[in-house]
Formats: structure tokens, C-alpha cells, sequence
């Protein structure tokens, strides 16, 4: 079961704490940065439901450019013990739906090549491969 999550609690921060250095080295989002990330207008904060529990989140940032109202998936994880039976993909057609209802006329992500299954899941759902250099800058 998808959910949009409206409050943060204890079971969010706590499954966040899970779940993020599944898929990041960076530390996970406390329950201030939670509370940040889900009272912006911008961002729709996902999480799927296997059995009661948290077993995945992603966030959707829907935003304005020159060029139009687009959008953006970022970290989308699955808990490892609940892969390959289609959170992930249950996740992305939630947040495909959100941005489509939001009037986005694209969605980009990012995938690492080392995950194997998420690419796959990502083409099977119709996104493709963009011949582009991904830049980033980090102040020091």
C-alpha cells in the first residue's frame, strides 16, 4: 500500500534511519529535515506499506522552469528483505501519477549502473536512457 505521508512520527524517522544507508552514505534525515521535507509544497514524500511496515519511500519534487513544470524522483528504496515484490515499482507509478496530476510534462531520475534491478524497472515503466554528463558541485 502507497501512502503520501502528511505528519512525521516515530515510525517515519525510525524507518528513514533503516532504509537510507541501504541506498546512501549520507546520514539520514532526522526528524526535523522530515518535517522540512514534508511541509514543502514542492515534494511529495511516498512510502509503500508491506505488512504494516515501512518497506520503501521515495520523494517526488514537482517544480517550475523556464521550459516548463517538470519533475524530479529521488532516493527511492526498498527495504533489501522486501525486494522483488513490486514496492518499487508500486512506488514509481504512485509518484508518475502525482506528477502527471500535478501537470509535470516530464520526470527525470537517476539510477546508479550497479542497480541492476532498478534500472530495469525504471525502462519497463517507460523511462528512457539520456545521453547527458550528470554534474555536481559540493562547497568545501
Amino acid at each position: 500500500m502507497i501512502e503520501r505521508v502528511e505528519a512525521v512520527d516515530d515510525e517515519l524517522v525510525a524507518a528513514f534511519a533503516r532504509l537510507v544507508p541501504q541506498v546512501s552514505s549520507r546520514p539520514a534525515p532526522g526528524r526535523a529535515e522530515l518535517a522540512a521535507l514534508v511541509g514543502d509544497p514542492r515534494t511529495v514524500q511516498l512510502v509503500a506499506r508491506d505488512g504494516g511496515t515501512i518497506a520503501g519511500a521515495l520523494t517526488l519534487v514537482v517544480y517550475r522552469t523556464p521550459t516548463g513544470l517538470t519533475s524530479v524522483i529521488e532516493d527511492v528504496v526498498v527495504d533489501e528483505d522486501a525486494r522483488g515484490r513490486g514496492i518499487g515499482e508500486a512506488l514509481v507509478e504512485a509518484a508518475m501519477a502525482h506528477a502527471v496530476a500535478a501537470g509535470a510534462d516530464r520526470i527525470s531520475l537517476t539510477s546508479r549502473p550497479e542497480r541492476e534491478a532498478a534500472n530495469r524497472l525504471y525502462r519497463r515503466l517507460g523511462f528512457e536512457q539520456r545521453e547527458t554528463n550528470v554534474y555536481v558541485w559540493r562547497p568545501q
